[in-house]
């Protein structure tokens, strides 16, 4: 999505842009509620239909707004949600390339009892692929599976994520919602030193960046300074 807002963008504006966003999801993830900035030359005034005119079906804007030179869409933002979805019955095949099909039925009671333990700050370093010199400490803010007919979602809300950090915790909660393990073992990476072998990676079409929250625009630049302080410290 990035590198297409860019070449469009571009396109638009006669000049080469850098598109900053909230977070860079995984190859084949889905995003909803993703929030980017660039900086545009003088003069130029870019509207939602110009540029979703010259966007591939799959990219879609639904509003722009002057923000100014103070705001970082990755480095203001206080919190990110995402969403995954999966049917432990039969799944429409229209849905199939955003849900999950599980061959077990769920108990999502389970899952969530498994899910306090994830709450609050941890190092994920067991559910997650490592970057060098990146910290793998994060806050989670809201974790929670909600059952709606077949399909079972789980919500999680958290300060950032690492990469391949929330299909992780899905590879995690799916075998304790089967019966198949304890939910203590879901826990089972909670502040290990390393990728817990054990926990699957689940497949990234069913994964969702549903939405980004930000500070009052009089914060923007003290969260900015924070989440820079920490970045570099850890």
């Amino acid at each position: 999505m990035q590198g297409e807002l860019e070449r469009v963008l571009g396109h638009l504006v006669f000049e080469p842009v850098d598109v900053t966003c909230a977070g860079r999801t995984d190859a084949g993830v889905h995003a909803r509620g993703q929030v980017a900035h660039l900086d545009v030359p003088d003069g130029v005034t870019l509207t939602v239909d110009r540029v979703n005119r010259a966007l591939p079906d799959d990219i879609r804007l639904t509003s722009i707004t002057d923000v100014g030179p103070d705001f970082d869409a990755r480095f203001a933002a206080l919190w990110r949600r995402y969403s995954y979805t999966v049917c432990d019955g039969i799944l429409d095949p229209l849905e199939r390339h955003r849900v999950l099909q599980w061959n077990a039925t769920l108990d999502v009671d389970r899952m969530n009892d498994a899910a306090r333990a994830f709450l609050g700050e941890h190092d994920f370093a067991g559910y997650c692929k490592q970057r060098d010199g990146a910290t793998t400490i994060r806050r989670i803010l809201a974790l929670r599976w909600e059952r709606s007919g077949a399909q079972v979602v789980m919500h999680v809300q958290a300060d950032a994520f690492c990469h391949s950090m929330v299909r992780s915790l899905v590879g995690a909660f799916l075998p304790v919602g089967d019966g198949r393990q304890s939910g203590q073992w879901a826990a089972i990476g909670l502040d290990a030193l390393a990728r817990q072998s054990g926990v699957t990676v689940m497949p990234p079409h069913p994964l969702v960046l549903e939405e980004v929250g930000y500070p009052p625009q009089d914060q923007w630049v003290q969260r900015q300074q924070q989440t820079r302080a920490r970045r570099s410290s850890d």
